[in-house]
């Protein structure tokens, strides 16, 4: 079976999603459901996923979490709450004691959108992610390739917290250059509380032309340097329709790890999300 680690869903009645704007992204600015989600990463053989926040707006991990309530194959969420606050610990608390609330195994700010390049080094920041650590969750880094070398520093004074790194740190695939992301990417990897999510790949490449050849020089660079038993799938929907179908997202991961072994294969595919989510 397959965990897919990574995939949102909105509801544009409850609020709007103010990062989907122009009219590349149009074709997102509609609702997408979980029932929408479902047949087609079942058909994919995904039984569990990983809902992850969209949006810096507290009320909607709640909502993530009563949706993992309702559908089976929600296994986990990764939410959204202000590191920054002096209740930081009470909070995290409050959210596992909601319906739905055994479900939260993570946490995630949009730290790619923060003008501070030392966002995640700031002392109040540094002792959110602390609790987040105290509390037993991991922290999802959402960041491009020049915050990467903030990312080792952060990690590495933490070590007692597990980071993943979604969408491999937004690797520059439509210019099909390796740097300046692959040195800090492998910085990075070299820390043992570190883990890659194979997840957005397809939209940093070209959305109209891409082709399994364009990303894999990226998945062996994190092949290589963080190996497959900390190495994650994640579909990214439906952010990835944007650029290829669910099961072309699933197929091309497939292809993508084809040289590695059946035990590999099954670590990146569901092992290392189970693990480190505690699904």
């Amino acid at each position: 079976m397959t965990v897919d680690a990574h995939h949102h869903v909105w509801d544009l009645s409850v609020r709007d999603q103010d990062w989907i704007t122009g009219p590349e992204l149009q074709p997102l600015r509609r609702d997408f459901t979980v029932t929408e989600l479902e047949p087609e990463a079942r058909a994919a053989g995904v039984d569990r996923t990983v809902l992850v926040q969209t949006i810096t707006v507290a009320e909607e991990t709640p909502e993530f979490l009563a949706l993992a309530d309702a559908h089976d194959i929600v296994a986990g969420v990764v939410g959204w709450t202000d590191l920054t606050r002096p209740d930081i610990a009470d909070e995290l608390a409050r959210l596992r004691e909601l319906p739905g609330g055994r479900h939260l195994k993570g946490i995630r700010h949009q730290v790619q959108g923060e003008p501070d390049p030392n966002w995640l080094l700031r002392p109040d920041v540094l002792r959110g992610l602390g609790a987040v650590a105290d509390a037993g969750l991991v922290y999802d880094l959402l960041v491009l390739p020049h915050q990467l070398p903030v990312c080792v520093e952060v990690a590495a004074s933490l070590p007692q917290l597990s980071f993943v790194l979604d969408h491999l740190g937004k690797p520059p695939i439509a210019s099909g250059q390796l740097e300046p992301w692959a040195t800090p990417l492998r910085s990075l990897a070299a820390l043992p509380n570190t883990y890659g999510k194979m997840s957005g790949l397809v939209t940093e490449a070209d959305w109209k032309t891409w082709r399994t050849t364009d990303l894999r020089p990226y998945t062996d660079t994190v092949l290589d340097a963080f190996g497959p038993h900390r190495l994650m799938f994640g579909s990214d929907w439906p952010v990835c329709t944007l650029a290829a179908t669910y099961a072309q997202v699933a197929d091309t991961a497939g292809e993508l790890t084809a040289g590695v072994s059946a035990a590999e294969r099954a670590e990146v595919f569901e092992g290392t999300a189970a693990r480190v989510y505690g699904l």
